[in-house]
């Protein structure tokens, strides 16, 4: 029985330039951190006394006779990526929902991967696990995704990434006291709009669209420096911060018509009118968690102001993926498993599902 527990992520600025169809040519770099807020993956093996293979509960739930015959694409993806064929059983549970621009998804292959490794007694260091979650998304489940979440949900910590345009990922530890991230936390505001429509199908036309928004994702690329510069230096003001949130924001809100609407538009226009700086909304678009920047003494107005919005309290954490219970399964013969496929096989269906 492993449970693994891997956090979710804000991502502040750079977000686009982490798709490899852009780093690969121009570089690219985002500033972001994990927060306390995770996701949590119990994975064991399927002991061999059921009627069914392998069994994956999350949002619904599947009892499968063969491992590829599993809908959740980074379940089977993970299984298909570490070839394992033996009946699995799988819970997840997280904090907050899916689809809600917190990396979530990338959260849950980073934490499932880590599971079955440590399921076959094997370690696999933060950099090797980002890695690993990256070709599983991108190349053997093929959704449209970036780069960023699986390493930020790997490493934990408020982190500068740099995507050089020979693939290889640079992960850098935003150096600053403990007491400057308290205050920029202070800031920060976290509002709920509402389901977002898949990421990945936001993110495949924002991929599309890239070789045409090289001024844009230039641009955006550069705020990284700044922000990072700004989080730094004790003697700047954080609303430089929040100004350059807005900044981003109106620019990365261009990128397709998908990305905002005006829904999303009146709630970032309330938001400011109750003192925001700025903000963005997090993750592909379309929805989700938006992030505001507000001084803590107007914090109360903005509330007040997006009374009807879930505001979610957080704290910035800097734990990545971690294994939090690791006890050792009972061993089975497996003759039981062929024993078992025999006996089910004979019994008729039962016609109330008993």
């Amino acid at each position: 029985m492993i449970i693994t527990r891997t956090p979710l992520r804000i991502s502040f600025f750079g977000g686009g330039t982490d798709y490899p169809v852009w780093y690969r040519e121009h570089g690219g770099a985002v500033l972001s951190t994990t927060i306390d807020k995770c996701c949590y993956i119990t994975c064991r093996r399927l002991p061999p006394f059921f009627e069914y293979h392998s069994r994956i509960s999350y949002s619904k739930v599947e009892n499968v006779n063969r491992n590829s015959a599993i809908e959740h694409p980074s379940v089977r993806g993970c299984l298909q990526f570490l070839g394992i064929d033996e009946g699995v059983e799988i819970h997840h549970v997280a904090d907050l929902p899916a689809r809600t621009g917190l990396g979530t998804s990338s959260a849950f292959t980073v934490g499932f991967l880590l599971g079955l490794y440590a399921l076959r007694e094997q370690m696999r260091n933060k950099h090797a696990l980002a890695l690993d979650a990256i070709h599983v998304e991108q190349e053997v489940v093929k959704e449209a995704v970036g780069s960023q979440d699986q390493i930020s949900a790997a490493y934990g910590g408020f982190n500068r990434i740099n995507f050089n345009m020979n693939g290889e990922l640079e992960v850098k530890q935003v150096i600053t006291s403990a007491d400057r991230l308290a205050a920029l936390q202070q800031h920060c505001a976290l509002f709920f709009t509402g389901f977002s429509r898949t990421a990945s199908e936001i993110a495949k036309e924002q991929i599309k669209v890239t070789p045409q928004r090289k001024r844009e994702l230039e641009a955006m690329g550069q705020m990284v420096d700044e922000a990072e510069a700004i989080v730094s230096n004790p003697n700047r003001s954080l609303d430089e911060f929040g100004q350059l949130l807005h900044e981003s924001w109106q620019i990365k809100r261009t990128l397709t018509q998908n990305i905002t609407n005006n829904s999303l538009d009146e709630i970032y226009a309330a938001g400011r009118s109750a003192g925001a700086l700025g903000g963005k909304l997090l993750g592909a678009g379309g929805g989700g968690f938006m992030l505001f920047f507000v001084a803590p003494e107007r914090r109360k107005e903005l509330r007040m102001r997006l009374k009807n919005l879930l505001c979610v309290p957080f704290s910035f954490s800097n734990r990545g993926s971690q294994v939090i219970v690791n006890e050792p399964d009972e061993v089975y013969e497996k003759s039981l498993t062929a024993e078992r496929s025999e006996v089910y096989a004979q019994q008729p269906a039962d016609p109330h599902g008993n």
